[in-house]
C-alpha cells in the first residue's frame, strides 16, 4: 500500500510477520531500557529472536523499479535496490540486464536522463546525508562513469528539469536564504547557474520552451492553490497567468508541440462554476482556443507527458484509487489505441526519444512495480522488468476490495462515506474473527493506493490479520471538498473518521472489534496518537512513525522552508485561537488518556517532523504509567530507506503487533 502526497513517496510500511513468540507486554525486567548498537538506538524493545531473519527474509526481498527516463542510445533508466538503497540501473532491452550504475550507501532520487539531441551521455540525480533532505544534485557522465557536483553542497535542491536542447537545468533551491524555495537555470556547457525566480514561497519548474528561451514555472501553497507563471530567461521577467475564481490548484504544465499552446492540470472555475476535480486543459494563447480534454472523466488527472516532438500526450486519471492511462495525439487529440494494461497504480512514464513509445513503471497490489513499454503504432506492450519477490509465490497475494462505511457527519441528508482499502485474508480466521490492523497514510494531503507491500501480503496471508487501509477526510483523490474538511478547527474530524471505522469493524462478524491496531506514519502518526487518545478503549496498540505529537511544537522546530506550507494546511500557531486549538488537541496534551501500548520510530535527521516530537510524547505516555517501545535510527530521517534499518523496524514492529493482536 502506498501514499501518495497528492500522490508519495511511501513512508516506509515495514509490517512484516514474526514467529510465536511469548504473549507478555514488554517491560523493563524482559528488555534493555536503553541500547545503542551502532547507528541504531532502542528503549524497552526486546530482542529480536535470531530465528526472526529467516522467517523474514523473503519478504524482505521483494524490490521493485521506477521509471526514469530514456538514454540517448534507447535504454530506459530505472531506479531500484538490489544492496541497502536505491540506485541508478539500465536496460537496454525486454527483460535485459540491469546494469548498476551508482553505488551509494545514500538512496538517489530525482533521477533524470539527458535528453537524447542534447550529445550528452548521461543523467542528474539527487543525493542527501542521512536523511536530511538536503539533497545535492549530481552529473553523471555515462562516457567516462564519473560524477560531478552542480549543486552548492549545502541547500536543498530539488526537482531538476532539462531544456529540451539538453544544454540547460532548471531546479528548485533554498540556497539563497535556506526559506524561500527559488528556481535556478545552469548553463551545463559552463556550469554557471543564476536564479531566475526569487518572488519568495515554494517555487518549481515546469517546463522550457522548445526554443529554450522561456521557463513555465509555478508557485505551489497549499494542496488547493497554486500560481503558474513564464519566466522571459533573457531578462528575467516573470509573468503570472491569471488563476480563475483567483485560487486553484493548477500545475503539470507542458508545451504543445508549437511552442505557444499549453497542456496544464487544473480545478479553476469554468465559465464561473466550481470544478471539484483536476482536469486536463489545453490553451492556445495566441488564437484563444481552449479545451477541457478530459472533461468526460469526473476524476482528478494526476500525471501529463508531452512527446519531444509534440505529436503525442499521455495523461492519467486517478479513478477512485486505480489509475487509467490515456494517449492522445495533437493536434487532432484523437485518442491512441493502447493495449490492455494491468490494473494498478502508474508510478512514472516518458515518451522515447522519437516519440513512438511510452514507457511507464506498472505497481499493483499482488506485483511491485515494473516497467513496461507501449509501442504506440502498434498498440503493443512489453515488459522491460521483472520485479523479484523473494521467491514467494504471487499467486498467494491478496487484492484488497473498495469499502466505503458511513462516518458522523451528512452530505446532502445522507451519511457521508470513507473510501478504504479492505485486505481479507483467504484462510479462515483461527478463533472465527481475524485482528485488525488499521494503517492511516500521512500527507495528510496524500492518497493510500493499493500497490504492492510485501508486509501486508505477510499479515493477511501468514498470521491471519485484516488489514484496513482508509483514505480519511482530507485525503486527495476525492475532489477540492473532501481535501478540505480537516483543514484547521476542523483537524479532529478526520480522527472521528476513525471511530466510525470501529463502529464499522464491530458491525462486521468476521473482524474482531477487541482486537484492533493502528499504524501511521507522520502525520498518520499524529492520528495514530489521537485514536489512541480518544479510543484507547477500543484499539489494542499503536505504531506512530516520524508522527506529530504537538502542532504547535512541530510547526516551531521543522525546517523553516517547509514552515508555511504546513501553516497553510494545519493552521497557523501565531494566531491566539489557533494556538489554543492545538494546545486542547495535540496528544502531548492528552498523553494520560493514552491507556494502551505504543510503539514509537524516527529518524534523528528528520527535518519535516523532528525527533523532539517523538521524544516528547513517549516521556510523557511513559509518565503516564504505560509502557512504550522506543526506536530511533541516526542514519535516518523521515522514514526508513537503508534496508538494513527498515529490516530491523518491520522486525520490531511485528513482534509489537504479534504480542497485543495475537494474544
Amino acid at each position: 500500500m502506498t501514499h501518495h502526497p497528492g500522490r508519495s513517496l511511501p513512508l516506509v510500511l515495514a509490517l512484516l510477520a514474526l514467529p510465536a513468540l511469548a504473549q507478555t507486554a514488554a517491560t523493563p525486567a524482559q528488555a534493555p531500557a536503553r541500547e545503542q548498537i551502532g547507528n541504531r538506538t532502542t528503549e524497552y524493545v526486546p530482542a529480536i529472536p535470531a530465528e526472526l531473519g529467516e522467517r523474514l527474509n523473503r519478504y524482505q526481498n521483494t524490490r521493485g523499479a521506477g521509471f526514469a527516463g530514456w538514454t540517448r542510445e534507447g535504454c530506459v533508466l530505472i531506479a531500484t535496490r538490489f544492496a541497502e538503497t536505491n540506485q541508478a540501473h539500465r536496460v537496454c532491452q525486454p527483460m535485459g540486464m540491469r546494469e548498476q550504475l551508482t553505488f551509494y550507501p545514500e538512496p538517489i532520487n530525482s533521477l533524470g536522463a539527458a535528453p537524447a539531441k542534447s550529445g550528452r551521455d548521461g543523467f542528474v540525480f539527487g543525493k542527501d546525508v542521512g536523511g536530511n533532505e538536503f539533497w545535492q544534485l549530481y552529473w553523471f557522465d555515462l562516457a567516462t562513469r564519473e560524477t560531478s557536483l552542480l549543486t552548492d553542497g549545502k541547500a536543498r535542491n530539488q526537482g531538476p528539469l532539462f531544456s529540451h536542447d539538453g544544454k540547460q537545468l532548471a531546479w528548485s533551491s533554498t540556497a539563497r536564504n535556506g526559506k524561500d524555495t527559488d528556481v535556478w537555470v545552469m548553463d551545463l556547457a559552463t556550469r554557471k547557474a543564476r536564479t531566475v525566480v526569487t518572488e519568495g514561497g515554494q517555487w518549481g519548474a515546469m517546463d522550457f520552451s522548445p526554443d529554450g528561451k522561456t521557463l513555465l514555472v509555478s508557485q505551489y501553497v497549499s494542496v488547493n492553490e497554486s500560481h503558474p507563471g513564464k519566466v522571459d530567461l533573457a531578462s528575467g521577467k516573470l509573468t503570472r497567468f491569471p488563476v480563475e475564481g483567483g485560487k486553484a490548484s493548477v500545475g503539470g504544465f507542458r508545451y504543445a508541440g508549437d511552442g505557444q499552446s499549453v497542456f496544464y492540470v487544473s480545478d479553476e472555475n469554468l465559465e464561473s462554476k466550481p470544478q471539484e476535480f483536476r482536469t486536463l486543459r489545453y490553451h492556445n494563447p495566441a488564437t484563444g482556443e481552449f479545451k477541457v480534454v478530459s472533461a468526460d472523466i469526473p476524476w482528478d488527472v494526476d500525471q501529463l507527458e508531452v512527446s519531444d516532438d509534440g505529436r503525442h500526450v499521455a495523461y492519467v486519471s486517478n479513478e477512485d484509487g486505480i489509475d487509467r492511462l490515456h494517449v492522445f495525439a495533437w493536434p487532432s487529440f484523437k485518442p491512441v489505441a493502447l493495449p490492455e494494461l494491468p490494473i494498478g497504480i502508474v508510478g512514472g512514464m516518458g515518451f522515447s526519444p522519437d516519440g513512438g513509445k511510452l514507457a511507464l513503471s506498472l505497481n499493483t497490489a499482488t506485483s511491485p512495480s515494473d516497467i513496461y513499454v507501449i509501442d504506440l503504432a502498434g498498440a503493443t506492450l512489453s515488459r522491460w522488468t521483472r520485479s523479484e519477490v523473494g521467491g514467494l509465490d504471487a499467486a498467494g497475494f491478496v487484492a484488497p476490495t473498495l469499502v466505503r462505511y458511513p462516518t458522523f457527519d451528512q452530505v446532502d441528508g445522507k451519511p457521508r462515506t470513507i473510501p478504504a482499502f479492505f485486505y481479507k485474508p483467504a484462510k479462515p480466521a483461527k478463533n472465527g474473527r481475524y485482528p485488525v490492523l488499521i494503517n492511516i497514510h500521512g500527507g495528510p494531503e496524500g492518497q493510500s493506493l493499493p500497490t504492492f507491500n510485501a508486509g501486508i501480503q505477510y499479515l493477511v496471508n501468514e498470521m491471519g490479520i485484516a488489514v484496513l487501509v482508509p483514505n480519511v477526510r482530507g485525503s486527495t483523490g476525492y475532489g477540492k471538498t473532501y481535501v478540505q474538511l480537516d483543514n484547521g478547527f476542523k483537524r479532529e474530524d478526520s480522527v472521528k473518521d476513525i471511530g466510525a471505522l470501529l463502529d464499522w469493524i464491530g458491525q462486521q462478524p468476521e473482524l474482531d472489534a477487541k482486537r484492533v491496531g493502528v499504524y501511521g506514519g507522520s502525520y498518520g502518526g499524529y492520528m495514530v496518537l489521537a485514536s489512541l487518545m480518544h479510543y484507547s478503549d477500543r484499539i489494542r496498540a499503536g505504531i506512530d512513525v516520524v508522527g506529530i505529537s504537538h502542532f504547535g511544537t512541530f510547526l516551531k522546530n521543522t525546517e523553516s522552508y517547509r514552515r508555511d506550507l504546513r501553516r497553510a494546511e494545519y493552521g497557523d500557531e501565531r494566531d491566539p485561537a489557533m494556538a489554543e486549538h492545538f494546545e486542547k488537541i495535540s496528544p502531548l496534551n492528552h498523553a494520560n488518556r493514552i491507556t494502551s501500548p505504543l510503539f514509537v520510530a524516527q529518524g534523528r535527521n528528520d527535518p519535516r517532523v523532528p525527533y523532539t516530537e517523538a521524544e516528547q510524547i513517549v516521556k510523557a505516555v511513559r509518565g503516564n504509567g504505560q509502557p512504550v517501545w522506543y526506536l530511533e535510527f541516526s542514519d535516518e530521517g523521515h522514514g526508513f530507506q537503508k534496508k538494513s534499518n527498515s529490516d530491523y523496524f518491520s522486525a520490531a514492529s511485528m513482534l509489537f503487533w504479534q504480542r497485543h493482536l495475537l494474544e
